[in-house]
């Protein structure tokens, strides 16, 4: 990990570096570059609904024309819709994402996309690193064009329905999909459309600044109420760029990234969809998953934090189905990247191909109890494990919980935060060792 690329692009609080108007420029000229590199044309550009959206888009876009390379501006697009757009449309060179994904209305980010929708390799996001830290560019005499991409929300939402042609019923499934007041909130409703379904939307009135305020799929609590309320089927709920899907069920109980990776593997491998009988999962993946897919004859393969590290692994081994816990989830015979709208519409598929309510699914999988506690610390990111006091009450807990649970301790790729992940058998046991390490940090860092 360089000094701007995290695990998912670069990211920080708009108008502060690198989030700057500056900075942001200087990313299009690199991103320019490359496609000129690659023999490939324009570059399209999306984002989500914060405020400081606009502003980076201007600068991005600025600096890719400058270079000579035309801009196609998608306007408010989820993070997939760009990664399609950037893998189907055949001037496209290359396709940029402004997003900080789930985090507060004064973050923002950059995510990068090569042409055919993948994100950068590590060695590509080292290069781009390498020109936009490096001396100004000499600008060449052409400059690009900037122009409107009208349809690009469209084009998404027809990709993404011609994939389901789910019959109409009598009975229309009864759904509440969470926004999160974000890009979801303007294709949401060519997706999962009236004559198919009796939807409720909430929080589909973005502002600027109510980006992930206590809804969408970190904050699950309304959309609950919601579907109690109304008696629904099922809840939906999406990030601020609706890569991420959390689900709540018919009883408002909330159904994580990892249950819905069980309930969709099971339904693919009985349906002989399970790319060489893989499912591959993250570090931070619930200890209950492993089990699951043991149990159901599927292989799992474990690998570092990140969407990117969870395809990459999944082209290796030839998975198809691939995912978080957080709720990001890969099918790689349909989409490039996370899809929140894509995973809905699978867990949609199963509910109606089983005809079993989503309770009754989700008990595929037992979910170990899980404390995740966030503890703020500098961005310097000293080693951790080299200061003692942390070292042993690391190994304390796990000492405790011995096979019946497990520690993980890492910082974010995004913000300057130490994660402290602990699973047990038990609620009130798992979050006092998480808490018992957490206060062993604060004393230390």
């Amino acid at each position: 990990m360089g000094q701007l690329f995290g695990t998912d692009g670069i990211r920080g609080r708009a108008n502060t570096y690198p989030m700057t108007c500056d900075l942001a420029m200087k990313t299009g000229q690199a991103v320019g570059i490359l496609t000129q590199t690659s023999s490939n044309g324009c570059v399209i550009i999306g984002r989500d609904t914060r405020v400081s959206g606009q502003m980076l888009e201007s600068a991005l876009a600025a600096g890719i024309a400058s270079v000579g390379v035309d801009v196609m501006i998608a306007g408010i697009i989820p993070t997939p819709g760009v990664a399609y757009l950037s893998s189907t449309i055949e001037s496209c060179g290359a396709g940029i994402m402004i997003s900080a994904s789930h985090n507060p209305y004064y973050d923002n980010g950059i995510k990068i996309f090569q042409k055919g929708g993948i994100k950068l390799s590590d060695g590509q996001e080292n290069d781009l690193e390498n020109m936009i830290l490096g001396p100004p560019i000499d600008l060449p005499s052409k400059i690009g064009t900037i122009e409107s991409a009208d349809d690009a929300q469209a084009k998404y939402a027809r990709f993404l329905v011609k994939k389901f042609n789910f019959p109409k019923r009598r009975r229309k499934l009864k759904l509440v999909i969470d926004t999160a007041n974000g890009a979801a909130g303007f294709c949401a409703p060519e997706i999962f459309t009236a004559d198919i379904f009796d939807v409720t939307f909430i929080h589909n009135q973005p502002n600027g600044i109510n980006i992930n305020e206590d809804c969408g799929s970190q904050h699950t609590t309304d959309l609950s109420e919601h579907v109690k309320k109304m008696n629904a089927d099922a809840g939906l709920a999406f990030d601020g760029d609706a890569d991420r899907l959390i689900a709540v069920d018919e009883t408002g109980q909330q159904i994580t990234g990892d249950a819905l990776l069980a309930i969709l593997s099971k339904f693919a491998k009985q349906a002989g969809k399970l790319g060489n009988n893989i499912v591959v999962s993250t570090v931070m993946s619930n200890v209950g998953l492993g089990n699951t897919l043991a149990q159901l004859g599927i292989r799992h393969e474990i690998t570092g934090v990140g969407d990117r590290k969870v395809l990459a692994r999944m082209k290796e081994t030839g998975a198809l189905i691939g995912g978080e816990d957080s709720g990001h989830m890969i099918f790689l015979d349909e989409q490039t990247t996370g899809d929140g709208a894509l995973s809905a519409l699978k867990l949609i598929e199963v509910m109606l191909a089983t005809e079993k309510p989503l309770s009754e699914l989700a008990k595929v999988m037992t979910v170990y109890p899980q404390v995740l506690i966030n503890v703020d610390v500098d961005a310097s990111r000293p080693d951790f494990m080299k200061v003692p006091m942390i070292a042993d009450a690391i190994q304390a807990v796990e000492s405790q919980l011995g096979s019946q649970g497990r520690v993980l301790v890492r910082y974010s790729g995004t913000q300057p935060l130490l994660r402290v992940m602990v699973e047990g058998p038990e609620k009130d046991l798992t979050r006092q060792c998480c808490e018992k390490i957490c206060a062993v940090i604060r004393e230390c860092l």
